[in-house]
């Protein structure tokens, strides 16, 4: 059995590759900040469970034999690095172990500056539906995929160890150009991570190790389709399609998906009926429950487009108001879309919303620090307010809440914000 150690294996893109890993067989082990502090997030429980070894990030973990993998955000002088050097370990950047995943099935890979992991879950589920089993990697949990807690949400197993595999291809760092693709979906390309120029160079790039199929739509959002509760009803190839999640970007994460299905195989009354039944992502316009007559929504949305899309959303399924917190993910990010968020924020908040703004998360690490949320405040003329804390912004929300109006958690890397919408809508966290 072959031994693999994951630096950081909490995290999102982490814990997923931990669970398809050990979903192959795999030993497998791996190591978070967290657990040197003491916590234990519900992701790290469910790997422990599943058979992961679990160590503090201070090196204790790394033994002879394995293969220590680290992503982008691992600092060079980090423990379990430092360890796996002097043993002389191979050691793989996160996507060049998923390339080793992936080797021997036919590979679906679906990158783009937003919707990479709706349409990534969309495509398994429309795949899965239609007898294709797909195995499948993704950066966000799939509801219905975590087997009732006894695994983590974002992978798919299979049971065909060398048929079609749907991977989420992360191009923050460039990495995802170590995959290897039979297809390809782009959902779009956009100013994030670096300017959209050289994002839609790169995905030209990444397109092309593709022998197969690709779908690259046009980067922007299409118009809107028609809303009925909170779902959509679009017509596209001739045929209506009902979709169970609202959104304009949520029709173009669909017809996305519904492209590569139909180029795979897949026909459409099967993939018709297949759509209609989708359950969603966790964190992606997620209904949580309902607080004193106000819908909890939880969302992942970090970045100009993402917000401004999930905005609209519920702009239009509660007109009454909708009253969000958002907390930055990182102080580069913040100091880098400074001005973009601002205007953004402007044109979405209405004079029934309002927006709480929480200090950045800080995950620790050397960073820049000497800017903060209070930066975006001052630049905002719409509805907008700072708070301290979680549990200040707690306070807040249910204070707001009316029937009709929605209570949203927005942002990444925090596992506190998707715990309070849990708080909010009296379930545990």
């Amino acid at each position: 059995m072959e031994s693999i150690y994951l630096i950081g294996i909490g995290g999102v893109g982490m814990s997923a590759l931990a669970q398809a890993f050990l979903d192959k067989g795999w030993r497998v082990g791996g190591s978070d900040r967290l657990l040197g502090m003491g916590q234990e997030t519900p992701t790290l429980a469910t790997l422990r469970r599943g058979g992961a070894a679990l160590f503090p990030q201070d090196g204790s973990g790394v033994g002879p034999g394995m293969t220590v993998v680290y992503s982008t955000a691992i600092e060079p002088d980090n423990p379990d690095l430092a360890r796996a050097r002097a043993l002389g370990l191979r050691t793989l950047h996160r996507s060049e172990a998923l390339a080793a995943l992936a080797a021997g099935h036919e590979l679906v890979a679906v990158t783009g500056t937003c919707g990479k992991s709706s349409v990534t879950a969309l495509l398994g589920h429309l795949l899965a539906a239609c007898g294709r089993d797909p195995f499948v990697v993704n950066g966000a949990e799939t509801i219905g995929w975590d087997a009732g807690g006894a695994r983590v949400g974002s992978v798919r197993p299979s049971a065909d160890p060398h048929g079609l595999m749907v991977v989420e291809a992360d191009e923050s760092d460039k990495s995802l150009l170590a995959l290897s693709p039979t297809h390809v979906i782009v959902t779009n390309a956009s100013s994030d991570h670096f300017p959209k120029a050289e994002a839609e160079a790169l995905f030209a790039a990444f397109t092309a190790k593709a022998p197969g199929v690709v779908v690259a739509p046009a980067g922007d959002i299409p118009g809107p389709a028609r809303t009925e509760g909170w779902g959509a009803r679009f017509a596209w190839r001739g045929r209506a399609w009902a979709l169970p999640l609202p959104g304009a970007h949520n029709v173009a994460n669909a017809k996305a998906a519904l492209e590569m299905a139909l180029a795979l195989g897949c026909g459409e009354e099967a993939l018709a009926a297949a759509l209609g039944s989708f359950r969603g992502v966790r964190r992606r316009l997620e209904r949580v429950g309902d607080c004193a007559g106000a819908c909890v929504v939880d969302d992942y949305a970090h970045n100009v487009e993402k917000l401004a899309a999930a905005w609209a959303t519920l702009a239009e399924a509660f007109p009454a108001g909708v009253f969000a917190v958002w907390r930055p993910h990182g102080y580069a990010p913040l100091r880098k879309l400074l001005d973009d968020l601002a205007v953004m924020f402007d044109a979405a908040v209405r004079p029934c919303d309002r927006l709480l703004l929480l200090p950045v998360y800080d995950a620790g690490g050397t960073t820049d620090r000497s800017l903060n949320s209070d930066a975006l405040l001052v630049r905002l003329s719409c509805p907008a307010e700072l708070v301290p804390d979680l549990a200040a912004a707690e306070a807040r929300l249910r204070a707001l809440a009316r029937p009709g109006t929605a209570l949203v958690t927005f942002g990444a890397r925090d596992p506190g914000l998707p715990a309070l919408a849990r708080r909010l809508a009296g379930l545990p966290a």
